[in-house]
């Protein structure tokens, strides 16, 4: 078992350091949210009153972060992680941000002999809880597999992408294609109640049938017809209509970095975002749906 620090304990974040802690891991985590931390030290974790304090001793750094500016504030400068922590200490950042921050900490990460891999996820809130989620790895192989152990504790599936970065482009064309999906899924069902269909009797049409997706098999967005996701708790929880405007964001800045066609996901960020502008953002991104039936 691993001396791990936990750093953002979030809807996704906080599970994970549960998780890790239920596998016997020694965790102290950080997060500016007493809560958040009250309720892992409840669990059996440490805590510390910073982030530098709460590294001290650890073996494994993880971060879960919501945007690449407080990755680089976490990690970067003369006050930042990698300037403190002791050579050869692993580092696994699991926040989804651009491919470019993500190989400058690792850059930065080298310089100090520091073991870092980008390590974003997939699965929501309930894998997250579950402790079956995806693990999309960038970086060296041995790293990778120093890796490996620890993210056992949190996912079910691990994959390695590919060098520096590559995890982060693998998260952010999964996570455009699932905004498409649930756009997509949302508009279906709202066109079918339109014209007298019960949502759930269309949805389990179209799940048994070639509309089928991961939206609609396991993350309904019509309230009522799933128990136990974000829409039948008026789309509280889950994953934010903010965080996917984000990573929208990051999938259409990567697409003009390099010059790729993204009719669909570029208008997936509109919807987003419009839904966001119209004061969704702190919703679930099923909460989309709310486009297509405004009551």
């Amino acid at each position: 078992m691993a001396k791990v620090t936990f750093i953002g304990l979030g809807n996704m974040g906080g599970p994970m350091a549960s998780n890790l802690l239920k596998a016997g891991h020694e965790v102290t985590v950080f997060d500016l949210s007493k809560p958040a931390v009250e309720a892992l030290v409840a669990e059996g974790a440490s805590t510390a009153d910073s982030a530098k304090a709460a590294t001290q001793g650890t073996e494994c750094v993880i971060t879960m972060l919501p945007a690449g500016k407080h990755v680089e504030t976490v990690y970067l400068g003369e006050d930042g992680l990698l300037a403190a922590l002791p050579a050869g200490t692993l580092v696994i950042d699991s926040s989804t941000i651009a491919p470019e921050t993500s190989r400058a900490v690792a850059e930065a990460a080298a310089a100090k002999d520091l073991a870092f891999i980008d390590a974003p996820v997939s699965g929501g809130v309930g894998g997250a809880k579950a402790g079956t989620l995806t693990f999309i790895c960038g970086g060296e192989v041995a790293t990778y597999n120093k890796a490996r152990p620890v993210l056992e504790a949190m996912g079910k599936n691990i994959f390695h992408a590919g060098p520096h970065g590559a995890g982060q482009v693998a998260k952010i064309c999964n996570n455009m294609m699932l905004a498409i999906l649930m756009a997509g899924t949302s508009e279906a069902l709202a066109l079918g109640v339109k014209n007298g269909l019960d949502p759930a009797v269309l949805s389990e049409i179209m799940k048994q049938s070639s509309g089928g997706n991961w939206a609609l098999n396991v993350y309904n967005p019509w309230p009522g017809v799933m128990e136990g996701v974000p829409a039948s708790r008026d789309y509280q929880g889950g994953f934010l209509v903010n965080l996917m405007t984000k990573d929208l964001g990051l999938a259409f800045d990567n697409a003009v970095a390099n010059q790729a066609s993204i009719p669909m996901g570029s208008l997936a960020r509109n919807l987003f975002q419009l839904h966001a502008g119209q004061g969704n953002g702190d919703l679930d991104f099923s909460s989309i749906l709310r486009l297509y039936k405004p009551d």
